[in-house]
Parts: structure tokens; C-alpha cells; sequence
């Protein structure tokens, strides 16, 4: 199995590693600070740069199809064949993040829990990128663009710590009300799950990478908000744009 080293370290963007298989899925390694996509949670995309200073480009990170616990690095098409051909099991790699693409992640992922402190009721939604993020809530009732902005923008000068922890699976079980999301469920037969707390805030099991404090969101805007069905409104959010001059 993979060493997901993102897990327990957000910040982490390079690490050494070694190459365990490369095939269709991508490149197996031993230990990774790419996220694969998962959770709503877009991948993570960066380098790989091999012991001669040649580098890999890494288009996307997702979970291999084929070899359970395994994470496939996904190469860019422009990657030509004589340095696929040297990417060998046991080569050692430097691992590398597109730090700019982590760290927007990062943000928006922590401003979608501010946003599920802000309207209590379940998740049936979810997609986090780059770009933006968007989270789809079960209810009939409107939803108002300017207030939720308001309430994300007070969570984050509040400051609140940010962390993790692992509870087990039992806990979980104990304490239904932590699963807010309905499309997507904590992952099962590990024994354990990971929580993530805002402090005073929220705190539900999700695995992705977040900030360390709600203060390192920064300008986070409610950017649209949709109603997709009778049952469903959709939020969007953005990154605020710079204030002119």
C-alpha cells in the first residue's frame, strides 16, 4: 500500500520515494505526498524528478483501479517514451506538489466546512478544485448569497484551529450525526476513520487536506447559488477578487 504521507501532513509537498510498478493507471509509488481525487477533492497534480534531474509531469493523482490501497500518479500525455522507459520499479523519485493547486485546495476544502456550520443540513454534493468549490444541500428553503458570504468571512477572522484526529470505526457508529454528507461515506474495514475538527466549528470524518487555522482561507465568497431540484440547492464558491488599485 501506498504511504499517504498527505494524510497526516497537508503542508508536505515533496518527499523521496520509489517507484513500485508503473502501468496503464500511472505510477505506483512507495510513499506519496499527492492526494488522489476523492471526497469531492480534486487530485493533485506536480513532478516527479528522477535521480539524472529529468522530470515527470504528473497530470492528476488517483486512487489505482487495480491494486487496492495503491495510489496511481497519472503522467501527462507530453511525457514521451524514452523517459517512461526509465521509470523502473526501485528507481528513487522526488516526489513534488504544484503548491499553488495544493493550496487552493486546502482553502476551499476548510471554507466548505465553514459552509456546512453555516447551513445545517445534510450533503447530497460536492466538488472541490482549483477554481472552485461547490457543495449541494438537501432542502427546499432559499438560501441567501450575501449572508452565507458574511458567515464564511466572520468564521475565518474568528480563527479557529483547524485539525485531525482518528476515531474508530465503532466511535463513528456511536455518533451517526457526524456523517453529513449522504453522496459520500467515510471510507469502511480500516478500522479507524479520520475526523476533521474546526474548533467550536464543525466536525465531521473527512480525509482531504485543509488549512491549519480558518484565518489561512483568506477571501473565500459565496459566488452562486442554484436550486438544482425541489430538494436541492446548490453553493458556489469563489476566491474574492483583489480590490482595484
Amino acid at each position: 500500500m501506498t504511504e499517504e504521507l498527505f494524510r497526516e501532513d497537508a503542508t508536505l509537498l515533496e518527499c523521496r520515494a520509489r517507484v513500485v510498478a508503473v502501468d496503464d493507471a500511472g505510477i505506483v509509488l512507495d510513499r506519496t505526498v499527492f492526494y488522489p481525487v476523492g471526497g469531492g477533492q480534486a487530485g493533485d497534480a506536480g513532478v516527479l524528478r528522477l535521480p539524472d534531474g529529468r522530470t515527470v509531469a504528473i497530470a492528476d493523482t488517483r486512487k489505482h483501479p487495480e491494486r487496492p490501497g495503491d495510489i496511481a500518479h497519472v503522467m501527462s500525455a507530453e511525457v514521451d517514451a524514452a523517459l517512461r522507459a526509465a521509470l523502473v520499479p526501485g528507481l528513487e523519485v522526488t516526489a513534488s506538489v504544484d503548491a499553488a493547486r495544493r493550496r487552493a485546495h486546502m482553502r476551499f476544502h476548510t471554507a466548505t466546512h465553514l459552509l456546512c456550520a453555516l447551513v445545517p443540513h445534510a450533503v447530497n454534493g460536492c466538488s472541490i478544485t482549483a477554481g472552485y468549490a461547490r457543495l449541494d444541500f438537501h432542502m427546499s428553503e432559499p438560501l441567501d448569497k450575501e449572508a452565507l458570504s458574511a458567515g464564511i468571512a466572520r468564521l475565518v477572522g474568528e480563527a479557529h484551529a483547524v485539525s485531525h484526529r482518528w476515531i474508530s470505526e465503532a466511535e463513528l457508529d456511536a455518533n451517526p450525526g457526524l456523517v453529513r454528507s449522504m453522496s459520500v461515506q467515510p471510507p469502511r474495514g480500516l478500522g479507524r476513520v479520520r475526523v476533521l475538527e474546526i474548533e467550536g466549528v464543525d466536525l465531521q470524518p473527512c480525509g482531504g487536506t485543509h488549512v491549519a487555522n480558518t484565518r489561512d482561507i483568506g477571501d473565500v465568497v459565496v459566488t452562486k447559488i442554484e436550486k438544482k431540484s425541489a430538494m436541492t440547492r446548490r453553493v458556489v464558491l469563489g476566491f474574492a477578487a483583489p480590490a482595484a488599485g
